[in-house]
Formats: structure tokens, sequence, C-alpha cells
């Protein structure tokens, strides 16, 4: 067994053992709204249910030098987002979306996804998504970094509405092998949704 002082070693080389270890990691694909009405996609694997009650996910964005990326700066002007789940049937054009655009440019027009109007939420979902949940900005908490430079932005949204493909939706459950969800791994390598098992908890 290797042991390792993060201390000792770089951003960069602490980064690939946290991707390569902590695997695999749902996508978020997350669009929000600019303040000129640009409408931004991309996507995030650092994602995760915060609680059920109420409903809340969180999704870390990482700065770049201290600067926020458009989604954090949008999310928090316009204290909206949505996170569709992402899976095979759009996962090509989920990874355009992660082009260096400038903010003026919108990733949905460049990947050639449909805007969705949502119910609660000014900012628009995706059609191609199964699963997409319209979020209000809960809490947004700075971390990492120097004082001066930030490394990420920890965005806790709280879902006011859910749509689930009727496909995916049967009494309250969804269909994990119908939805083909795509995850991260490390790298440019991704995995599908693979061999499933159960086991009874402990009582």
């Amino acid at each position: 067994m290797r042991s390792i002082d993060p201390s000792s070693q770089s951003e960069r080389e602490n980064y690939k053992l946290l991707i390569g270890s902590i695997i695999p990691r749902p996508i978020a694909f997350v669009t929000s709204l600019s303040s000129e009405g640009v409408l931004n996609a991309a996507p995030y694997s650092y994602f995760t249910i915060v609680t059920a009650n109420p409903p809340m996910i969180a999704i870390s964005v990482q700065r770049k030098q201290g600067v926020r990326k458009d989604t954090s700066r949008n999310v928090i002007d316009t204290g909206a987002f949505v996170v569709h789940i992402s899976d095979e049937s759009y996962i090509d054009q989920i990874n355009q979306t992660a082009a260096a655009l400038a903010p003026d440019e919108s990733e949905v027009a460049l990947a050639g996804l449909t805007p969705v109007a949502s119910d609660k939420i000014a900012v628009p979902g995706i059609a191609e998504a199964s699963i997409r949940m319209e979020c209000v900005l809960e809490q947004v908490i700075t971390l990492g970094g120097t004082d001066d430079a930030p490394a990420a932005d920890l965005l806790i949204g709280r879902v006011v509405q859910f749509h689930i493909a009727e496909s995916l939706y049967e009494n309250g459950h969804i269909d994990a092998i119908g939805l083909k969800p795509v995850s991260r791994l490390a790298g440019s390598s991704y995995a599908k949704l693979g061999e499933q098992f159960a086991m009874d908890r402990p009582v």
C-alpha cells in the first residue's frame, strides 16, 4: 500500500489521484442563464445529492486562476439553474458543450440542443434529457485556493421541479437500465451502467 501526503504533491498530482479513485462519478449537465439572456450549458462530474428534505443537490464548479466560470457567475447572478442527468442518447452533444466559449456564446446552440421552458424558473432546460431538475440556488460556498484566488464554488441547489420521461417512471421509481446513464472516469474515459447486484442492509 502506497501512502502519499497530499501536501507533498502538486495540485495536478492530487487531482489525478482524486479523479482516478472516486469513480464512477455521475455527470450533471447544467444550464444557466446569463444576465444578458445567453443560455449556457456545461457538464460537471463533481456532483451529488445533499438532502431529500427538501431535495437538494450540489455541484462543485472549479475556477480558473481564481476566476469564476460562466456557470457559477450565471447561477449566482440569477439564483437558478437546471440540472440534467447525462445519458447515452446525447452524451456526444454534452461533450461538445465542454468547449471554451466566450460568455456571449451559447453552448446549447453550438451542440444543436433544444431549449425547453422550465415551469418554475426562468432558466430553460434541454429537451433531449430524460431527467431534468429545476433548481433555485440555496447557497454558494467558496472553497480552496487562496483568499485572492479561491479554487471552487460549491453550488447547492434546491430542486423545485422534477421532469422525468414517462418511460422511466413507475410508482415513484426510476428505471436505471432505461435511463442509460453515463458516468465520468479519469482522463477521457467514461462508463455506461454496468452489471447490477442487490444486497439487503443489516437490521
